[in-house]
């Protein structure tokens, strides 16, 4: 869809995303979905409302998800409950 607007979540983000990464991919949705790179001055205010909506869901959503595999582990530490032994 916006080809602009970068993956946040790790591995494709190596440290955490900052809050300037994430209203960048907000503006970058709510120019492509509007239609206005910048809006008039009627339309400033709910779109930079919804810029904010938009970074506040995005925040939330980084927040909440469970990234697995190597990159997500990190140093290797006790098997998890319920992992199979391979010997």
């Amino acid at each position: 869809m916006c080809r602009s607007i970068k993956t946040l979540r790790p591995p494709a983000l190596p440290e955490e995303a900052t809050e300037d990464d994430i209203r960048a991919a907000a503006l970058q949705y709510v120019r492509k979905v509007s239609g206005f790179r910048a809006p008039a001055a009627h339309n400033r205010e709910v779109f930079e409302r919804a810029v904010a909506e938009v970074a506040e869901a995005t925040r939330a959503l980084l927040d909440g998800l469970e990234v697995r595999g190597a990159a997500a582990r990190g140093p290797a530490g006790p098997p998890r409950a319920g992992a199979q032994r391979r010997g």
